[in-house]
């Protein structure tokens, strides 16, 4: 759970911390606003993935879903600055699917998370395999981070792309290149 009075605290503190007056008109009720955004944008600490992706269908249907384009905001871990982009999101069902939004709200749920974007890709193919057990799974993200674009070496645009084949996916190169050409 978020501890919003802890997040004021340290939110007055870091406003102390860089010479702000925490009683200036325009930063009064900065910590109270802070903690309450942290409810949003860190309200995947405590979301389980299993619960978006256990509402299933059966079907007699065994080739590639493909989720593509769905937009992401996270935080990185290291800097706490924003990175965001678009997940795409593919499995290969063995009997059962999954609702289309499921996926989107699967994505959402790591995404809100203090986060490594190698790790979320990482963690939403293995939340497929572990709550779908579909044949295999493949998840790419391309994002931009703003501990590069704002900060540091400043190259606005450039973006990191990360993937996890997990099952037929990472055994089979074939799959991977469908999976490619149906995002072009």
């Amino acid at each position: 759970m978020i501890d919003h009075e802890k997040i004021k605290e340290a939110v007055k503190l870091l406003l102390e911390g860089i010479g702000e007056d925490v009683e200036r008109e325009g930063l009064r009720e900065t910590p109270e606003r802070i903690a309450r955004m942290y409810d949003e944008i860190y309200g995947g600490m405590d979301a389980d993935p299993g619960e978006p992706l256990s509402r299933v269908f059966t079907v007699d249907h065994h080739e590639m879903v493909l989720e593509k384009d769905i937009v992401f905001y996270s935080t990185c871990e290291h800097h706490l600055l924003p990175f965001y982009g678009k997940a795409h999101v593919a499995y290969i069902p063995d009997g059962k699917v999954v609702g289309l939004s499921k996926l989107a709200r699967t994505v959402e749920i790591f995404a809100r998370r203090p986060q490594l974007q190698e790790q979320m890709t990482g963690q939403i193919a293995d939340a497929l395999m572990q709550y779908l057990a579909p044949r295999g799974a493949m998840v790419m993200l391309e994002a931009e981070h703003m501990c590069m674009t704002m900060r540091g070496i400043k190259k606005p645009g450039s973006k990191t792309v990360t993937i996890a084949t997990r099952g037929v996916f990472a055994q089979q190169e074939a799959l991977q290149n469908r999976f490619f050409q149906m995002l072009g």
